[in-house]
Order: structure tokens, then C-alpha cells, then sequence
């Protein structure tokens, strides 16, 4: 999978939008209900020494099942603290995955963030029928710089 396949999924996801918190050239996505003002990030696409990867949001359980799954395939989030890294795998796009596995991450990463939410917000965005509030403006042929 690349990082613009990994981009376009997740921007299909219902509340999905793009932001630039860290860098021009690679979003994070968050997820957020249309009454919130900003939302919660559940993937973190990046470039890494050349390499394509997406850091997923996912819970302790899940962390520990794909890591053993995918060795060197799956690891802890790559750029967080070390009290967040159950909480975030990095996952190398270059085919140590099969895309089907990061679909299904993907999905996981994006339940795990609005489980999070107050049930009210998690019934918005269950609602929500146009999926991505931002993608209106994003271009998925934009550039990609790689960081580290």
C-alpha cells in the first residue's frame, strides 16, 4: 500500500479530515463529529530514512497481536513517548504487511479513536453520511518530503 492509498482510505472514514500539526508535507488524520471544532488523530502517515509508514492509533491488545503478527513488519509507534507507544504501532507500507492486514488496522485505529468519544459525539459521526469532513481540501497528488 502506499502513503497516498493509506491517505485516501483513511479520508474516506466518516469525519476524517487532514491536518498539518508537524509538517507541510505529510498530514496526521484525525477524526471529528461536525459539531466538534477539532479531532482526535488516529493516523500519522510519514516517510522514514526513504521508507513509506503510517503510525495507527490501536489499543494495548491490539498493539501486542499485529507487532507479534508482522515482526519488523509492525513495531511501536515510532515518535511517541514511551507511556503512548501501547497505544500506537508503525506500520512499514514497503509490502511487509499485506494491505488487507493495514485496511484492517486502519479500520481499528479510527473504531479505537471514536470509542473514545462521549456516546452523543459517537452517534454523530455514526450518522454522518458524507464521509471526511476535509477532504474537500486535500490533494492527494501533493508531494511528500521525507522527515528523519
Amino acid at each position: 500500500m502506499t502513503l497516498d492509498g493509506v491517505i485516501a482510505y483513511c479520508m474516506q472514514k466518516p469525519g476524517a479530515y487532514p491536518d498539518y500539526p508537524f509538517t507541510p508535507f505529510f498530514p496526521v488524520l484525525r477524526v471529528k463529529a461536525p459539531s466538534q471544532t477539532k479531532g482526535r488523530i488516529f493516523a500519522q502517515p510519514f516517510i522514514l530514512r526513504g521508507e513509506p509508514k503510517v503510525t495507527l492509533n490501536c489499543t494495548p491488545a491490539s498493539a501486542a497481536y499485529y507487532r507479534e503478527k508482522y515482526p519488523g513488519g509492525v513495531t511501536r509507534g515510532w515518535h511517541c513517548p514511551p507511556m503512548q507507544q501501547l497505544h500506537f504501532n508503525t506500520v512499514d507500507l514497503g509490502g511487509a504487511v499485506p494491505d488487507a492486514a493495514i485496511i484492517e488496522m486502519m479500520d481499528h485505529a479510527w473504531e479505537t479513536v471514536v470509542k473514545k468519544y462521549p456516546k452523543y459525539i459517537q452517534n454523530e459521526l455514526r450518522a454522518v453520511d458524507s464521509p471526511g469532513c476535509g477532504a474537500e481540501h486535500f490533494d492527494i497528488e501533493d508531494k511528500h518530503e521525507p522527515i528523519g
